[in-house]
């Protein structure tokens, strides 16, 4: 079969391009220090990538979401703690203030005054906002959730959060769950005020309600009762404050072990959320990262066979004056 100079010229033309188009990709590695650098250079490869910054992506939003809960719950922690130094120190005042022998009615007069005032941090208190959401309102966060008079304005609902895949933590602790030893004890938003003469729970607007609602104690109300039994220099009212104010303490501070177990829970997530993006990292590394030695080697070799194939081209390929003639 005869070859002419077209099929040579072809022959080598081709040898010289497939080098060249080798040279390129692994020139293009090395630039990247990526082996892959477009989805038709390892389709399945590619498809797994996009998953695993897919999954990265939601992981970042899982922990700003969780960041912003934290913060949430740990401003919470914080007015918790300001507000159980408060009963505490009402507390005090009570101990102090019940016993005829130690206390005059002048000097019930005049706690009476720092008890008004314990009263006012309290509300301020209950009404703590971060940027310009009440964090004890529950799903109302654009109002004070307590008024001036101790009325608590807010509903009981939580902000959940998603901070992993299917995993949600309540942001916020609804007042109605602070403020009151049995969150129950209110009825259509009314806070209990206690027992009335005859054993009939009342709430706050004079309406008597089932009596499986009268063992709620009201940070505020009990306050209050503290300070008009000191202006009235109600000795036994005073005493009588003492067990409600236990209560209420401790009810403040199971809440915040309540409020301690969800930032924990917090942290471990995002614990969980850096090993997983570590995983999906080194994973994403072994299928898109170059290997350097391989491709220098490679590239090293297909510059030899680049040189070779122009060289016997040469050989290949004699032009004569017959070839320029024609």
């Amino acid at each position: 079969m005869r070859v002419t100079e077209n099929t040579n010229f072809n022959i080598v033309r081709d040898s010289i391009n497939r080098t060249k188009g080798k040279m390129e990709d692994l020139q293009m590695q090395a630039a990247t220090q990526k082996k892959l650098n477009a989805p038709g250079d390892d389709p399945a490869g590619a498809a797994r990538v996009l998953e695993v910054r897919t999954d990265k992506m939601n992981n970042d939003q899982f922990q700003v979401n969780g960041r912003m809960a934290e913060t949430f719950l740990n401003h919470s922690d914080h007015v918790l703690s300001e507000l159980s130094e408060i009963i505490l120190r009402a507390k005090e005042i009570a101990i102090s203030q019940s016993s005829a022998a130690s206390a005059t009615s002048e000097s019930r007069l005049g706690v009476a005054e720092e008890v008004s005032q314990l009263y006012q941090q309290a509300i301020g208190l209950a009404n703590k906002k971060i940027g310009d959401r009440f964090i004890f309102g529950g799903f109302k966060i654009d109002q004070a959730p307590v008024d001036s008079d101790g009325r608590y304005q807010g509903d009981d609902g939580q902000a959940m959060v998603e901070i992993s895949r299917d995993v949600f933590v309540g942001m916020n602790v609804p007042g109605i769950e602070v403020f009151n030893t049995n969150p129950q004890g209110s009825e259509d938003g009314r806070q209990l005020y206690g027992v009335s003469e005859g054993n009939r729970a009342l709430t706050s607007d004079g309406l008597e309600i089932p009596q499986n609602f009268s063992d709620n104690s009201n940070v505020f109300d009990e306050i209050q009762a503290l300070r008009i039994s000191l202006l009235t220099s109600d000795i036994e009212g005073t005493r009588n404050t003492l067990d409600r104010l236990d209560r209420l303490y401790n009810h403040v501070v199971s809440t915040r072990s309540k409020i301690g177990s969800r930032v924990n829970g917090i942290q471990n997530t995002f614990q969980a959320l850096e090993r997983h993006n570590l995983t999906n990292s080194q994973m994403s590394s072994n299928i898109e990262d170059a290997d350097m030695v391989q491709v220098m080697s490679d590239l090293n070799k297909e510059e030899t066979v680049f040189r070779n194939a122009l060289s016997s081209s040469r050989r290949l390929i004699q032009p004569t004056l017959m070839d320029f003639l024609k």
